[in-house]
Parts: structure tokens; C-alpha cells; sequence
């Protein structure tokens, strides 16, 4: 493609060379440059792009898109003064892979909680209404039935453009992705043409990022004003930051609630182990998922389907046969002692204090919840006491262990987690750094019938200790421990 079209909407500073050149290929990294690539130099959090034109040169690059012109320049090479190179890396996916967006009909779930539960119900509803369909979460992509691993919630601009037109040329007539605040913030998702967005609750997340919670916010509300008037906008209701995420969108706007009057209107019946009963808009329906937080997602996701015209009966009867996605409220039976264990990738207090009212609520009587609950390294260090205080609060017995440590001491980490707890806790808790017998000790504690809530990892299948990423599963190693139980 002629680079000039590749530029098109990007806002230029300067040119020098002529814009009439091939490129074959779009980079961000240096080391992956061929010869007639364009690479785009952009300012990261870990390093500066700009660092390594000269890399890109040496590798064949045909044109260089930067913020900042280098000192030497090529004459063989054509560079692009622009105004924010991360932003321009967006327009240019979106040109050079021929606006794959637009093929399709692109849904953003956006949100501290729920994200990927959303999005997940969502691809798993429109392949049982006979789409063919892509996924973009943390969890997985699916590309039409088709794994393709996740390395992040959204990936880098040039990755989700090339993944969009796998998509649509495979014949994919809807994608619902995962939309983080990283990923607006850094314009990964610039460029592209949503069909519609939704909402589904902002709670005290990712500060280590954004610094601020009215940042948070307005990184997340971002999205939202980006949509065209052609896209629909659905929003929680009930999260009092709901109606100003929408405050400002172009798109048409829509609400559902469990509590008040809304376009989406739901009203939890029974709320148990065999799932929830509810009405959804006066309609009574029986839902495989557990838990109010499940019932919200379960209304944006029936809300999403309508805007997108599916029938309402039909999106209902669909949506009564889905499970959830993997590590969210994923529960384990033990066969002699009917201990049950929940894995769930809760790893911000709001979301473990779901979790927790969630299993209160489960409970016929006397059984002990006890919690196995950890904070990542390299994150956010003003939730952890805020988590270890939910996680103490609402269980009987806890146990705080590691959960990613990545870079930093997980003993420190720990300690963190304990500063400033109330003295009346601190008879509930013990402290195992090591998260295979943190979850061993739980199970060892549990008596008949107890109920084990294994929080903060979820789906994943790794540990990262001082920057490697060790193979750990919490399901899977419950599942072990059970095992060993039943022997």
C-alpha cells in the first residue's frame, strides 16, 4: 500500500521524502522490521520507540513515523513528524489492513468488573444464534470457533487490526472485545468503528496506571464520546458513574438496572447453586450463572443483543443455556467431604466483595468461608490493604499468599496487604507466601460442606515470580487436592 494512504486521518507535522513510497508492513518493534516496512516509533511506558530508528533503518525499514525527528536522518528514507505516534499507529492499522472494523460489527465492553464475562456470553450468544463470530478478551481470542491465544485484554494496535481482518475475512459478522482503560489511554483502539459500546460498572483499579480515580474515569468515559451517532451505548444504572459515562457519547443511549426504571430492567427471583431466576423486562427466565453481579452482566449482554435487532424472546431463550467464562465463579465439588472451592479472578476489593456477598448468600447455614486471596506485584499498591480488610470482613478464615509477585518480594507484598488491619482480624488470618500450599492449608482447614473461595488469578495458568512466569492453575490444583481427599 502507498504510504500516503496508509497516513490517511493521521494529523502530520511534517514530511521529508515523498509519501508516494510502498510499504509492505507496519512495526512497532525494531527488531521485527523487513525491508519496506514503516515503523512507527511510540513512547512507551518500558521504552521510547524513538530509541530505535536507527534499528529500523539498519532492518530495511522504507519510512519512519515518529514524534520526534532523529538528529541523522537517511535520504533513502521517508520520515513522518506526527502529532502522538501511538495515536497514528491506530489510523495506519486501520488503513493498511483496509478498515476490517468497519467490516463487521464491533462491540467494546468496557469496566473495572465483568469485562470479560460480557464479552465471552456475548460471543457465546450470537454462535448459538448462528453468527460467526469473534472474540477479543483476557481470557482468549476466537477467531470463528478458532483458539488464538491472549497475551493482553487488547492488544497493540497493529496485532488487533491484522486480528480484525482475520476476523472478517473469515467471514466474522460480530465482534465483542474486552476494551481496557490501558488500551484507550494508549490508543490501541484509535481508528476503529465501533458499533457499540457498553458499560458495565468503575470501581478502585489500575491507580498504579492512571494515577487518579477522575483519570480512571475519564480514560473509561473516552471511549464513550468517541462513538459515532450510528453506535449504540448500554450502561449500568445502577453505578452511579453510569449515567456519566454517557453524558457526552454521540451513540444512542440505553440503560439497564436491577433497581430502578431502565430500558433493561431486571429483577433477581432466587438466587442459588442452581443458578438465578429472574424477570428480564416482566419476562420470567432461568440462567445457568450464579450471583447478582452475574445478573447485571446477563442484562448487558441481553441489552447489547437487542440494539444489535435479535429478537428479544429468542436472545432470552439463547441466554438461559450459556455458562460463564473460565475463572469467574468457576466452582469445584470435593466428592467425600462436599467441600466446594470457587476460583474466581477477582483481584479488586469490589470484585472480591462481590464474590463474597455472592457466596453469603449461597450459604444454608453454618459453613466457614474461607478465603485464599493475594495481590499482584508491580500493580497498585493502595488496594491491598483495602482487599485483605473485604477478605477478612466477609470470611471466617483467611489465608493471604502470592498471587503474580512479578518483580517484587511477595513477603513485602504480604505486609502491605496487612498494614493497618483492625486487631479484631487479625485472629482470622495466616499468611503462606507459597500459593499451592496457601490453597492446600484451605483445604486441609475446610470441614464438610465449607466453602473455599480461591481469589485474584481466575483463568490464568501461570505464576510470575521475579519476572518468570511459572506454570500454576488454581483450578487445577484444587482439583489435585480434591483428588488427594478422596484417595
Amino acid at each position: 500500500m502507498v504510504l500516503q494512504d496508509v497516513l490517511y486521518r493521521v494529523p502530520i507535522r511534517s514530511v521529508a521524502g515523498a509519501t508516494s513510497v510502498a510499504i509492505n508492513d507496519l512495526q512497532l518493534d525494531s527488531r521485527k522490521v523487513r525491508p519496506g516496512a514503516a515503523f512507527i516509533a511510540v513512547k512507551g511506558a518500558a521504552a521510547d520507540g524513538h530509541q530505535f530508528i536507527e534499528k529500523a533503518i539498519e532492518n530495511g525499514a522504507a519510512a519512519i513515523i515518529c514524534e520526534s525527528l532523529p538528529a541523522k536522518t537517511s535520504e533513502q528514507v521517508v520520515y513522518v513528524q506526527v502529532e502522538n505516534s501511538a495515536a497514528a499507529a491506530g489510523y495506519m492499522a486501520d488503513n493498511f489492513f483496509e478498515r476490517p472494523s468497519a467490516r463487521v460489527k464491533l462491540v467494546g465492553v468496557t469496566g473495572t468488573n465483568g469485562k470479560t464475562t460480557i464479552a465471552t456470553l456475548l460471543y457465546k450468544l450470537f454462535t448459538r444464534l448462528g453468527y460467526k463470530c469473534g472474540l477479543l478478551s483476557t481470557v482468549e481470542n476466537r477467531v470463528a470457533g478458532q483458539v488464538v491465544e491472549a497475551t493482553h485484554t487488547t492488544p497493540d494496535a497493529i496485532s488487533l487490526n491484522r486480528l480484525l481482518k482475520q476476523m472478517a475475512d473469515e467471514g466474522c459478522t460480530h465482534v465483542f472485545m474486552e476494551t481496557s482503560s490501558h488500551a484507550v489511554h494508549q490508543h490501541r483502539v484509535t481508528g476503529l468503528q465501533y458499533a457499540g459500546g457498553i458499560f458495565s460498572n468503575i470501581t478502585h483499579d489500575h491507580l498504579d496506571y492512571h494515577k487518579t480515580f477522575e483519570e480512571y474515569i475519564r480514560v473509561k468515559k473516552a471511549f464513550f464520546d468517541s462513538l459515532p451517532a450510528t453506535a449504540f451505548a448500554v450502561s449500568n444504572a445502577d453505578d452511579k458513574r453510569g449515567t456519566v459515562m454517557l453524558q457526552n457519547t454521540n451513540a444512542k443511549k440505553y440503560y439497564y438496572s436491577l433497581k430502578t426504571v431502565a430500558d433493561f430492567k431486571g429483577k433477581i427471583l432466587d438466587n442459588g447453586l442452581g443458578g438465578l431466576q429472574m424477570t428480564v423486562n416482566e419476562v420470567e427466565v432461568h440462567f445457568r450463572l450464579i450471583g447478582e453481579f452475574n445478573a447485571y452482566n446477563l442484562l448487558a449482554v441481553y441489552g447489547a443483543a437487542v440494539c444489535l435487532g435479535e429478537d428479544k424472546q429468542e436472545v432470552l431463550t439463547a441466554l438461559s443455556e450459556q455458562s460463564g467464562a473460565e475463572g469467574r465463579f468457576d466452582y469445584l465439588v470435593s466428592a467425600n467431604e462436599r467441600v466446594m472451592a470457587i476460583v474466581d479472578y477477582a483481584h479488586t476489593p469490589d470484585a472480591l466483595l462481590n464474590v463474597l456477598a455472592t457466596i453469603k448468600k449461597l450459604k444454608k447455614g453454618f459453613e466457614q468461608v474461607i478465603t485464599v486471596v493475594g495481590c499482584g506485584g508491580d500493580r497498585d499498591k493502595t488496594k491491598r490493604p483495602v482487599m485483605a480488610a473485604v477478605a477478612c470482613e466477609h470470611s471466617d478464615r483467611v489465608i493471604f499468599t502470592s498471587d503474580n509477585p512479578r518483580t517484587e518480594d511477595p513477603e513485602q507484598i504480604i505486609r502491605d496487604m496487612e498494614e493497618g488491619l483492625a486487631a479484631g482480624y487479625r485472629r482470622k488470618y495466616i499468611s503462606i507466601t507459597d500459593r499451592k500450599e496457601a490453597i492446600k492449608t484451605a483445604i486441609s482447614l475446610a470441614r464438610k460442606e465449607d466453602i473455599i473461595l480461591v481469589a485474584g488469578k481466575g483463568h490464568e495458568k501461570y505464576q510470575e515470580i521475579k519476572g518468570v512466569r511459572n506454570h500454576f492453575d488454581d483450578k487445577e490444583t484444587v482439583t489435585d487436592f480434591f483428588e488427594l481427599l478422596n484417595k
